[in-house]
């Protein structure tokens, strides 16, 4: 029977769910806002969430107070005609009553569709005229001519138009080469270093499951791997594979299983061998010790009725071990695939994503793209294809293997 929390109960659960809401919850909403923008810090035009035409008032402003300056030094040349400088003179009050006008603008706001003609009509007429006057002068020596060129330029930069793109950027991911090759390297790494952890993980849990003497020591050694951080063992790694002194790169050469010492890192199936023994080696006793609580849980009288019976140490395994393993099994595969599959700190130190991105990883190419490009609006959309990934293998795990991870009282 299914007990109901009372209000009290509930209230000691308050904390979990704030803690759930604020670093996890949000994340995933903040990235699907993200991604229906092309949002880029490096970018003033779309460092910010433009749902429809802005204006960079602070900006503009500036830029008119520039255009008044560069036009009093210019109108002094000698040499120039008395009309050029009183039209040098009526654009500089002309560039001051707009300056006036937006005096105490504090950045980018929306703006109405007549304010924005006003202010393209300002720009278009001002430097049509200043263009005249410098073209009708080619032979005087203005000290500005360049700079105000300049500043009309960025006056055009001033008008923020929508960034907007609502699902523009999964249909951008969907013809994106790039990010079906980082899939492709992600699944790679996940499916055989999974694989060869489950493996080993599961013998080296059989092994400390065993009743012998110094087997504390063993379990303790077993887990040192795992005990070293991501980050330290990656750059153990790094120098274990150096193509000039790296020891497992020579006994690699040595053996013949690799033509030179250079390409464990410098090609990319190297790399990507490299970073897999990496991993499996960090990570199988984490396998081993989540297998190891499912094996402890088994009855022994199990395997004593099953010896009883004859039964050898495969059928033993196979008809006792296994089945009863499933639950635990399922779970210690579900983390390290989801783990595996968002992996970014081992290839990021050991490999950085290449060479040539041939060791890009889902992750590593989205932290290209927010931190190294600054374009977070497609980062997000690379972000929610991964999280969309980790969904369905989750889902996958549980739909085929079968195994009923949360069981109620009747």
């Amino acid at each position: 029977m299914i007990r109901r929390l009372s209000f009290k109960q509930f209230l000691f659960l308050v904390p979990l769910f704030v803690f759930l809401g604020i670093f996890s919850v949000y994340p995933i909403v903040a990235s699907v806002f993200y991604s229906f923008f092309d949002y880029r810090t490096n970018d003033q035009q779309l460092n910010g969430f433009y749902l429809s035409e802005q204006l960079n008032e602070k900006l503009f402003a500036e830029d008119c107070g520039y255009v008044s300056y560069f036009i009093a030094s210019d109108k002094t040349v000698e040499g120039l005609s008395d009309e050029d400088v009183a039209e040098f003179e009526a654009i500089a009050a002309e560039a001051e009553e707009m300056q006036a006008q937006y005096a105490d603008a504090t950045g980018t706001v929306k703006v109405s569709s007549s304010e924005m003609e006003e202010v393209e009509a300002f720009i278009a007429d001002i430097s049509e005229r200043l263009t005249t006057i410098y073209e009708n002068n080619p032979d005087l020596a203005f000290y500005n001519a360049e700079n105000i060129q300049t500043i009309l330029a960025e006056m055009e930069t001033c008008k923020v138009s929508s960034n907007f793109i609502g699902g523009s950027g999964y249909a951008t991911l969907i013809q994106d080469s790039r990010f079906w090759k980082a899939l492709a390297h992600t699944a790679v790494f996940t499916v055989i270093s999974v694989a060869c952890e489950l493996v080993l993980g599961l013998a080296l849990a059989m092994i400390m499951n065993m009743a012998i003497k110094g087997i504390g020591l063993v379990r303790t050694t077993g887990l040192i791997p795992w005990a070293i951080p991501t980050a330290v063992s990656a750059t153990i790694w790094g120098y274990l594979y150096d193509g000039s002194y790296g020891v497992v790169s020579k006994i690699f050469t040595v053996l013949h299983i690799i033509p030179k010492q250079s390409a464990m890192l410098l090609t990319s199936n190297g790399a990507m061998a490299s970073a897999i023994i990496a991993d499996v080696w960090k990570t199988t006793p984490y396998m081993a010790l989540l297998l190891l609580a499912g094996l402890q849980v088994i009855d022994k009288t199990l395997y004593e009725s099953a010896a009883l019976d004859g039964a050898s140490p495969m059928q033993t395994f196979f008809r006792i071990t296994m089945p009863l393993l499933k639950p635990s099994l399922v779970v210690a595969l579900l983390f390290r695939t989801m783990d595996g599959f968002r992996v970014y700190d081992l290839i990021a130190i050991l490999t950085g994503g290449g060479p040539a991105n041939g060791t890009e990883t889902l992750s590593v190419y989205a932290y290209k793209l927010m931190f190294s490009q600054s374009n977070y609006g497609y980062g997000s959309v690379v972000v929610i294809a991964m999280a969309i990934c980790i969904f369905l293998i989750a889902l996958l795990y549980i739909k085929l293997l079968g195994a009923q991870l949360i069981s109620n009282d009747d």
